[in-house]
């Protein structure tokens, strides 16, 4: 069995789109409001459980969901449960954190831009954060079960990197404890955030977003993964560039090669696409990466074919709303 556990914050996002950003102290009327589940982890999970319900052959992985949310008897609980979609019975939930007292979830409030599909988040999140004994807690009960069960069991452990001090002693004890069939990728996403290279440097896999390099001084995704290659012991190095498609970089475990770049466009034919959602493309690359890494299907392929097929299904995602669609459209 391959277990992929994902940690991250679940949230509801209130969704305005409106026709053009407004200017401060202006006032403006949207022209649809949405309120639906997002967060990073959460958002992966859904469109990684819409792939794996649409695939006719059967597959051996079990997800795993570690998130702060309200307590377990508030609304919000069975909306978030049943969020996922079709295949979400299978998620296991029974690791995620229902702090007691608490009947809200993290919220975010996103203002879409219908001229140019942009959006901009704020964020509020009332819920105590997971700590990093909770981690140890629930690492140690998982890792217990699967050895009654089965100790031939793979794990791949992913991060939103959230708090970077917590994720990396959450890292640091997965290293300690867990058999040699352990994975771990953490996201390098919000620029300017401390303590995300000293998690990257931990890691098996990275994702890093455009925002984030660019922050660093970066101007395309193999510069990025070039400067970055360094200071992680990394094999396999991700950086999504919007219009212009990801690139991937591909190295021996621990580093000390230079690695192979790939670059993988938006629109192979590289005429412009309509932009419909922006909001999880980011997300929707890493499930892409994800289910093309863990499914049996797919081993055969290469990197540059699984880069490929994360490109497109996150390309075909701004041009829908949500992420319900996308399996039902081209599978490999």
């Amino acid at each position: 069995m391959k277990h992929l556990v994902l940690t991250g914050a679940c949230a509801l996002d209130t969704i305005l789109t409106v026709p053009t950003f407004p200017a401060e102290d202006a006032k403006q009327r949207a022209s649809s409001l949405q309120v639906r589940r997002g967060g990073n982890c959460p958002n992966t999970l859904e469109v990684l459980h819409h792939l794996l319900s649409s695939h006719k052959q059967q597959h051996d992985i079990k997800t795993h969901l570690i998130s702060t949310l309200p307590s377990a008897d508030s609304p919000a609980i069975t909306k978030i449960h049943s969020s996922f979609g079709p295949g979400s019975s299978s998620i296991d939930f029974s690791q995620c954190l229902y702090r007691s007292g608490h009947t809200e979830p993290a919220s975010s409030y996103i203002i879409r831009s219908s001229q140019t599909g942009s959006r901009t988040v704020v964020n509020y999140n009332d819920l105590p954060e997971m700590t990093a004994e909770e981690f140890r807690g629930i690492l140690d009960r998982l890792l217990n079960k699967s050895m009654d069960d089965n100790d031939g069991d793979s794990w791949w452990f992913h991060f939103e990197g959230r708090i970077p001090d917590t994720t990396l002693q959450c890292i640091r004890y997965i290293r300690r404890v867990m058999p040699t069939n352990t994975t771990i990728s953490v996201e390098c996403e919000k620029p300017n955030r401390e303590g995300l290279v000293e998690l990257a440097s931990e890691a098996d896999v990275v994702f890093y977003s455009s925002s984030w390099a660019e922050s660093r001084g970066y101007h395309n995704p193999e510069a990025c993964l070039r400067g970055e290659a360094p200071s992680t012991r990394a094999s396999l190095m991700l950086c999504t560039w919007g219009a212009s498609g990801a690139g991937l970089l591909s190295r021996k475990l621990g580093g000390g090669d230079e690695g192979q770049y790939i670059h993988s466009p938006a629109t192979p034919d590289g005429k412009p696409i309509k932009v419909v959602d922006t909001i999880g493309a980011g997300d929707t690359f890493i499930a892409g990466v994800l289910y093309a890494s863990l499914s049996s299907h797919m081993d055969a392929w290469s990197q540059k074919a699984k880069l490929a097929f994360a490109v497109e299904l996150a390309t075909r995602k701004v041009q829908n709303e949500g992420f319900a669609h996308l399996a039902a459209q081209r599978q490999p």
